[in-house]
């Protein structure tokens, strides 16, 4: 026990929480365990099967906020729309899912290993559905680029691997599964109030772009998205996007950078928006949660 101790102290010895071990009394498995998740989240990757937990504890903590929508035709198109937009990015590998969650806020959400979630308020505020497939495609490159998960290895865990030392005596024997679940769940919980880097979510408006544009929408839908947000800078709805994310007036400079008029020639109006304003009559009537 000793000597894992002193091995897992080079990870954990600015939290203390190695003299935690030593107070709890935690016997080697547990001690073993924990230091499973230090190496776990100090790691420059993570198997698939991290990926997929991290990916499941994120859309878990976004769920626990807001549920899903209960409208199965509004969930089969986003599905739709999502899943032939991540078409486009030729990565086939990926598990794709995405909804709607139950909130008058304005605001689309990504999690690792494929989840994508846009909220009823924003379905209430768009126009069209070039729109909606470039804020869902810019969530998808999220995904693609993997921006959540590099965000998460570079927070600082100490704090809640601190934690951990305590959680682990006080229930005993627990799975390394349970025990990493508990201090991830916290740096997600932290990392969605935060939001990611500046870069990230330039990087993300590109490829957005791109992605929507290769699946036959207007590229311009997600500028338009963008002039949206900046003329609602004050509205009630938008607080959580604007603590979250560039402002809208630096996200369009970059863009506008970025796309030039390359893209002019594969701007249209030719999207169907029929099923889209449908589905925008449903968010519009669907009551708000219970507060």
């Amino acid at each position: 026990m000793k000597t894992l101790i002193i091995a897992l102290s080079g990870l954990l010895l600015a939290s203390g929480c190695t003299e935690q071990l030593r107070r709890a009394g935690i016997d080697e498995n547990q001690v073993q365990a924990i230091s499973n998740v230090a190496t776990t989240l100090s790691r420059p990757d993570y198997t698939p099967a991290e990926e997929a937990q991290i990916g499941q504890l994120s859309a878990a903590t976004l769920l626990g906020a807001a549920p899903l929508i209960a409208d199965r035709e509004t969930m089969q198109y986003i599905n739709q729309l999502g899943g032939w937009i991540a078409r486009q990015t030729g990565r086939n590998d990926i598990n794709w899912r995405f909804g709607v969650i139950n909130s008058s806020n304005v605001n689309a959400f990504a999690a690792p290993d494929g989840y994508v979630f846009v909220t009823k308020g924003l379905l209430r505020t768009l126009n069209d559905e070039s729109e909606l497939a470039g804020v869902v495609a810019h969530e998808i490159a999220h995904v693609i680029k993997r921006h959540y998960l590099v965000a998460v290895r570079k927070k600082d865990t100490t704090n809640a691997l601190a934690n951990v030392a305590v959680t682990t005596a006080q229930k005993g024997g627990v799975k390394n599964a349970d025990i990493l679940a508990g201090p991830l769940a916290n740096i997600v919980q932290n990392l969605y109030a935060s939001g990611l880097d500046k870069g990230d979510e330039y990087e993300a408006d590109r490829l957005g772009v791109v992605y929507a544009t290769r699946a036959g929408y207007d590229p311009y839908g997600l500028p338009r998205v963008l002039n949206l947000y900046a003329q609602n800078a004050n509205s009630n709805g938008f607080d959580l996007l604007f603590s979250t994310h560039p402002s809208p007036q630096d996200r369009l400079q970059q863009l506008g950078k970025a796309m030039g008029e390359r893209l002019a020639a594969y701007e249209t109006d030719k999207i169907n928006n029929t099923a889209f304003l449908r589905i925008k009559r449903k968010a519009v009537q669907l009551p708000d949660p219970k507060s």
